[in-house]
């Protein structure tokens, strides 16, 4: 595995009975990103990501953290992951104070400061019981215990999964952020494709099981065109441009989603009788539902 690597996935299957849940999945995440998991519900994000901390075993193809395979070295690896799982499953009979203390005990890297600090930045009270916290006030807990001990690897598993806006700013924003610019990796999963756009480096995208896309998230929004074409003519069925991957329209006026060169669909517009008369950079989530049903 190349040292900038955090994460090297090759060739991963996993299967459920008949259920295929990950297929063929080969995937490296970059030291000191923010790496962005997309899909729908159920495409296997959380299959994937219980692979990397070791509570899955790959049963067909490899999984590496930080060099390792966390089903064989799980002191190793888990000892610098940070995990907020999407139910959060927190002790509902302890104080926050006394969660704090527990989970310390396993992590010889706990910084106490930072975990005091974090605390003010949430406005949580350490004496209150974790059955009288909210939903929000759950996930800034979780959040806390994740991060407190400075993991060179932080895993969110639909993060924001139920919660209000401001709680969604205080994770994506504010630490999201803080954590990937000293140096150290965080990798999300989310079905809401907006927040991964504010603030991913790179993504991958989970359809199904199979991974459709992956790469810088500047490269992948680049790369692809939402253009509008108008015919003198009607045109019974959609243009075929080089690279399209969804379109929508009738008539004289038709709205493609293309990956390519804009010099080969203008061509290609052209030839077919057609004009461009409208071009943008389309939304991730634009690109996930071209990919999607491509």
């Amino acid at each position: 595995m190349a040292a900038e690597h955090i994460v090297q996935i090759q060739e991963l299957t996993r299967r459920f009975g008949r259920k295929t849940a990950l297929e063929n999945i080969t995937l490296d995440v970059p030291q000191g990103c923010v790496f962005g998991l997309v899909g729908e519900n159920g495409a296997g994000k959380t299959t994937l990501i219980k692979h990397m901390l070791g509570l899955l075993r790959a049963k067909s193809g490899s999984v590496r953290v930080f060099g390792l395979d966390p089903v064989r070295h799980p002191v190793e690896v888990l000892g610098r992951i940070g995990y907020l799982s999407e139910d959060r499953d927190l002790p509902e009979w302890m104080r926050i104070v006394q969660l704090l203390r527990y989970t310390r005990a396993f992590f010889p890297s706990w910084d106490e400061s930072f975990a005091q600090e974090l605390c003010a930045t949430f406005e949580l009270d350490l004496h209150q019981k974790i059955k009288s916290l909210s939903r929000g006030q759950r996930a800034r807990v979780g959040l806390l215990i994740a991060l407190a001990h400075r993991p060179d690897l932080l895993l969110l598993d639909e993060p924001s999964s139920g919660l209000d806006p401001i709680v969604r700013r205080d994770i994506l924003s504010a630490i999201i952020r803080t954590v990937a610019d000293e140096g150290r990796t965080v990798i999300f999963s989310s079905h809401l494709l907006e927040e991964v756009e504010r603030v991913s480096d790179q993504v991958a995208m989970i359809h199904a099981g199979r991974l459709v896309l992956s790469g810088g998230l500047e490269e992948i929004t680049a790369a692809h065109h939402l253009i509008t074409l108008r015919f003198e003519q009607s045109q019974s069925v959609c243009p075929n441009l080089p690279g399209a991957l969804s379109c929508q329209g009738s008539g004289q006026e038709w709205t493609v989603l293309c990956n390519g060169r804009m010099d080969e669909m203008q061509s290609a517009a052209q030839a077919m009788g057609g004009r461009i008369v409208e071009e943008r950079i389309p939304t991730l989530e634009e690109i996930f539902v071209g990919k999607s049903r491509a």
